[in-house]
């Protein structure tokens, strides 16, 4: 390659959903100096096709694939292939997940409804090494960083807070009912939490849910000491 000829910047899109993966793929793709080099659906064709030596230089990462969790990928990923630039794709930039996303590596987050010019601004400093962060975003994961290995892992970061407390209450056996008044909430809240944690986490049943809690260590100790959350 001669100096005067940059090479393409190319970008890998794992997204779970076709729409949004093929207008951004669209859109980098009209950019100058970038170029899309893989699109896959999820956390198992993802980790196959990285697998096979796939080269790429920024990775867009859904973080709740239909299959898995973005921000467990992004671990994987980089443990793997440390010179990866992530920049994990999310609804809200105050999801919990952000900021477990970027103490798994990723350098930043780009929200899916950000304009082209700011997904443009967005890739190419991840690209160049920058972090791209809001101010409440970094605030927390510094605390992180500073507080070191101190810090607990955050069992499912796709989950909300409130979603874990209820999967936690869960995971002690209580119901609708008992979870309900422990958090002060209503019964219906807490059936259509219970519904979006099980959709999240891809679960058939409460019972698969209890299951997979209890694995991640939720269920243990006093329910009684759950009391009512700010969000």
């Amino acid at each position: 390659m001669s100096e005067g000829a940059a090479a393409a910047l190319r970008v890998t899109l794992i997204d779970d959903h076709p729409v949004f993966r093929i207008g951004m793929a669209a859109l980098l793709d009209s950019l100058e100096g970038i170029t899309v080099v893989g699109q896959v659906p999820g956390f198992a064709a993802a980790r196959e096709l990285f697998a096979e030596g796939h080269e790429t230089d920024v990775v867009l990462m859904d973080i709740d694939l239909g299959d898995g969790s973005g921000v467990d990928l992004t671990r994987d990923l980089l443990r793997d292939r440390p010179d990866l630039r992530v920049l994990v794709v999310t609804m809200h930039e105050d999801d919990d997940a952000v900021v477990a996303a970027v103490r798994a590596g990723a350098r930043g987050y780009l929200v899916k409804s950000s304009p082209p010019d700011a997904v443009e601004r967005a890739v190419r400093a991840v690209a160049a090494g920058e972090m791209i962060l809001s101010p409440a975003v970094a605030e927390r994961a510094m605390a992180y960083v500073l507080g070191g290995q101190r810090a607990a892992r955050v069992p499912f970061p796709q989950l909300t807070a409130r979603e874990r407390e209820v999967l936690d209450l869960l995971a002690h056996g209580l119901d609708n009912t008992a979870i309900a008044r422990r958090l002060t909430l209503s019964p219906k809240t807490v059936r259509n939490t219970v519904a979006t944690v099980l959709a999240k986490l891809s679960l058939r049943d409460r019972s698969a849910a209890i299951v997979r809690a209890r694995a991640e260590g939720l269920g243990g100790g006093d329910p009684a000491a759950s009391g009512p959350s700010d969000s």
